[in-house]
């Protein structure tokens, strides 16, 4: 291993024409993102894989398009315009596929950047707050660069690296990024009692960030021994796990403990699981598989979605033809919440968009991609109610998505409903 302290140096070795994975979320290595970009004028289609990242993105500015290439397996803010602009890609994707596609060198990966905690007296480093997919890109990456930041929580699971694994090392004191919960909206609580409402004691949970989940974990109170087997988390979940309400007892996989691939959030979260063995963060291609996902009692996943429409399609990765995040694991803890014993696959998401458009359409906008099909989709919530789909036809379903719909389009979608289906009755036989 040859220790450095430049960050130029440490990226000095990646050459035109060769794929660099970035690790994921909080964990993207700036000062390495950084210094690689500073070499753009020696660089020619250095090919950017990557999932979500917080922070910058330099390599995505159009200015730097002859020296980076970004195929980005889940978008983010800072890809968003470098997508849909088309100086980048999108790869769609299942995020318990993408270790697999590694692995299988479907996606050859040259060189690794990641950032690790320090080394402990055995010489092993941890990926920290994100396992989920940096794991197959270090394992299989010619290369491997490591930001060693004391800021980065050590983390128990898969992520254990000895530093010897690393080509070379640059040491960085800094910050993570921190996203920080908002004060929650009456319609997002709203969703969120609803959520809330159809959550069984001893049931495991499966949520991402943002307000809904939040505004579901903050209604939780009163509920008894749930677990948590997760693609992600965030600061909702510490006030339930502080007072016992999450305690894992009762999950058939790792019981009395936390699983998931990656977390996000406030230094208060970081420092809860550093060197915490409560919590496991472990390859997402065993987090989002399937047939582990199902072994879990009375498995609760809860996804949001940018549209659905009234047949039940779920479009949660586009508007429209415009690439917005990704398919992410959405449909793998959808799909294993329904054949888990007592399990409930749940979509929430508001009635309407800020502009007042409706989420619940007669059609999907054009272009728009269908994560969750109709076959898949169970519960839908939105802050006017909840319905549940399976085992319902077409027409059937229809009815129930209106009934939950924003009043202000209630009446267009009863029109859409009866011009689909022929209908000639009026809305008081329904």
């Amino acid at each position: 291993m040859k220790k450095v302290t430049s960050a130029v140096e440490a990226v000095s070795s990646i050459q035109s024409y060769e794929n660099v994975f970035i690790h994921t979320g909080g964990a993207a290595p700036q000062a390495l993102v950084n210094a690689l970009v500073e070499r753009s004028d020696e660089l020619k289609k250095v090919r950017i894989y990557q999932m979500h990242t917080e922070g910058d993105a330099p390599y995505a500015e159009p200015q730097y398009h002859e020296s980076f290439e970004v195929v980005a397996m889940f978008v983010g803010k800072n890809t968003r315009q470098c997508i849909n602009q088309g100086t980048g890609d999108f790869l769609p994707c299942f995020f318990s596929e993408v270790p697999i596609m590694m692995r299988d060198g479907i996606i050859p990966i040259d060189v690794a950047l990641v950032q690790v905690s320090p080394p402990d007296k055995h010489g092993f480093c941890s990926l920290g707050i994100s396992v989920e997919t940096t794991l197959a890109a270090v394992d299989q990456a010619k290369r491997v660069i490591a930001q060693i930041n004391p800021q980065m929580p050590r983390t128990h699971g898969d992520g254990l690296i000895h530093v010897n694994n690393f080509h070379c090392i640059f040491e960085c004191d800094q910050p993570l990024p921190e996203i920080t919960p908002r004060k929650l909206s009456s319609v997002e609580k709203k969703i969120g009692e609803y959520v809330a409402g159809i959550i069984e004691d001893g049931a495991t949970l499966q949520m991402g960030i943002g307000a809904i989940p939040n505004a579901t974990l903050a209604c939780l109170n009163n509920h008894k021994d749930l677990g948590i087997h997760t693609e992600m988390f965030s600061d909702g979940i510490l006030p339930l796990v502080n007072s016992g309400v999450i305690n894992n007892k009762l999950k058939k996989k790792h019981p009395h403990v936390i699983v998931s691939g990656f977390l996000l959030g406030t230094r208060k979260l970081y420092d809860f699981v550093d060197d915490n063995p409560l919590v496991r963060l472990l390859d997402i291609e065993y987090v989002n598989d399937i047939s582990i996902i199902r072994k879990q009692p009375k498995m609760t996943s809860i996804n949001s979605a940018i549209e659905i429409d009234l047949t039940g399609q779920v479009c949660a990765d586009s508007i429209g033809e415009r690439m917005y995040s990704g398919v992410g694991g959405q449909m793998d803890f959808i799909r294993g919440a329904s054949l888990s014993p007592g399990g409930k696959p749940i979509i929430a998401l508001s009635s309407q968009t800020k502009n007042g458009e409706s989420k619940v359409v007669s059609n999907l906008k054009p272009g728009a991609g269908v994560v969750t099909t109709r076959a898949h989709i169970q519960y839908v919530a939105t802050e006017y109610g909840i319905v549940n789909l399976y085992g319902k036809s077409l027409k059937e379903r229809a009815k129930e998505l209106i009934k939950i719909a924003h009043p202000n389009h209630q009446e267009s979608l009863e029109r859409a409903y009866h011009e689909r289906f022929s209908m000639t009755t009026n809305h008081s036989s329904w």
